[in-house]
């Protein structure tokens, strides 16, 4: 193989503007999903801690009845979701404030717009639908459990006690919303604490109750712009960290932190070949017109 320096770094140039161009495409794609995702806004205020969302959602995923230990006794420790529980309903673990009650939050997978657990995911097992969900593919599941660490929200729980693991959490009753349905949790809350529709009119109705009602809310919305933004929006009258939120993720997707990164390993791949070759190339070039020049002074010898 005749290669010149030229043509190598033709090859180098082509294989780098391929590179870019597949690097820009999952972009167009997010935006137009984070436009048109199904969203759900949570007012804390307005929760009654009845937990009638968790017995909804056991029901609408096989998972048979919720934790039971007393009405009082389920809010006496801060409960996290696990294989068998997709959704918790928490009471705030910060003392609350001189005549107010106690605030209870229901959490479950925040169904983020550029979510780091599919991103994470080798085998595509975890997927950010068009229609908003992020959806589980057991068959695809190799079990690696990255979703698990890039999930800001702690959210992926695994069946370690199951022959044949899988991973397990809120899948925002997808099947429900294909069929025109809400959310089972959604559909069961009786207090209205729950609003099921398109993100961005939510947010404009989160705004509007916290403009309307400034010395009752907090002036934010929790999701709006949290690790990118989420499809679960929230909004309160308590600081969000008395809820058990985690307040330093900012506004960048999880996946952004690591796409830069990731995106050269195609470049690398693609480039380190030709560029191996080339090198071999040369080098067998040299060695031979070594050899030619040792073998003309033996001659004349």
């Amino acid at each position: 193989m005749d290669l010149t320096r030229r043509s190598l770094f033709r090859m180098a140039g082509v294989a780098g503007a391929a590179a870019v161009v597949g690097r820009a495409r999952p972009a167009a794609a997010t935006a137009v999903r984070v436009v048109r995702t199904p969203a759900v806004l949570v007012d804390t205020t307005r929760c009654i801690g009845c937990r009638g969302c968790e017995a909804a959602c056991a029901e609408a995923n096989l998972l048979g009845d919720p934790a039971r230990s007393g009405d009082a006794d389920v809010f006496a420790v801060p409960r996290a979701t696990d294989v068998n529980t997709l959704t918790v309903v928490n009471r705030q673990t910060a003392p609350p404030t001189a005549g107010t009650e106690p605030r209870c939050v229901k959490t479950q997978c925040m169904h983020c717009l550029d979510p780091g657990c599919a991103s994470a995911c080798l085998a595509k097992a975890l997927e950010k639908t068009a229609e908003g969900p992020v959806v589980y593919h057991p068959e695809r599941c190799l079990g690696c459990r990255y979703c698990m660490v890039a999930c800001p929200f702690d959210v992926p729980k695994f069946e370690y006690q199951k022959a044949a693991p899988y991973v397990r959490k809120c899948g925002f009753c997808a099947d429900r919303q294909q069929q025109g349905y809400p959310p089972a949790c959604v559909a069961a809350c009786p207090a209205g604490t729950l609003q099921f529709g398109p993100r961005d009119q939510l947010i404009d109705e989160a705004r509007r109750r916290i403009y309307q009602n400034p010395d009752r809310y907090v002036h934010h919305v929790y999701g709006e712009a949290e690790a990118g933004g989420t499809s679960w929006l929230y909004i309160s009258d308590v600081p969000f960290e008395r809820l058990g939120f985690r307040t330093d993720l900012g506004g960048t997707p999880p996946p952004e932190l690591t796409r830069t990164a990731l995106a050269a390993v195609p470049l690398v791949l693609t480039l380190w070949p030709p560029l191996l070759m080339g090198l071999y190339t040369f080098a067998r070039r040299r060695d031979r017109a070594s050899s030619n020049v040792a073998g003309e002074v033996a001659t004349h010898e």
